[in-house]
């Protein structure tokens, strides 16, 4: 499973419009996407997309190639401060399943790289 990250900086003031694309959903089908999970945290002057699936990072590429699906990324231009970034993992912890109080220690580490 891959797990991609994209990071914006966000022009002072724009927090509440970003809050506003964020909860009118995604203009595009995550579904058709092939993504397994997807989120979108907003956090002060900084808005971070993370896409998780089989093939996230091709998934992507593909998504903002685009040319229908990148026009409606157009609404985050005039709150961005800059250009996204994509962040690849490079850690990722998950626990096994869930312990119990017989066994716990089934928890697994993965390094991503």
């Amino acid at each position: 499973m891959q797990r991609v990250v994209v990071t914006a900086k966000l022009k002072p003031g724009s927090e509440d419009s970003a809050a506003d694309i964020v909860c009118s959903g995604p203009s595009y089908d995550l579904g058709e996407m092939g993504l397994v999970r997807h989120g979108v945290y907003l956090g002060g002057s900084e808005v971070v997309f993370v896409f998780e699936g089989r093939n996230a990072e091709q998934e992507l590429l593909d998504l903002l190639n685009d040319p229908a699906a990148s026009a409606a990324f157009a609404v985050w231009g005039p709150l961005l401060e800059s250009s996204p970034s994509i962040a690849h993992e490079l850690f990722y912890w998950e626990a096994a399943s869930e312990p119990t109080a017989k066994d716990d220690s089934r928890d697994t580490a993965r390094e991503s790289r």
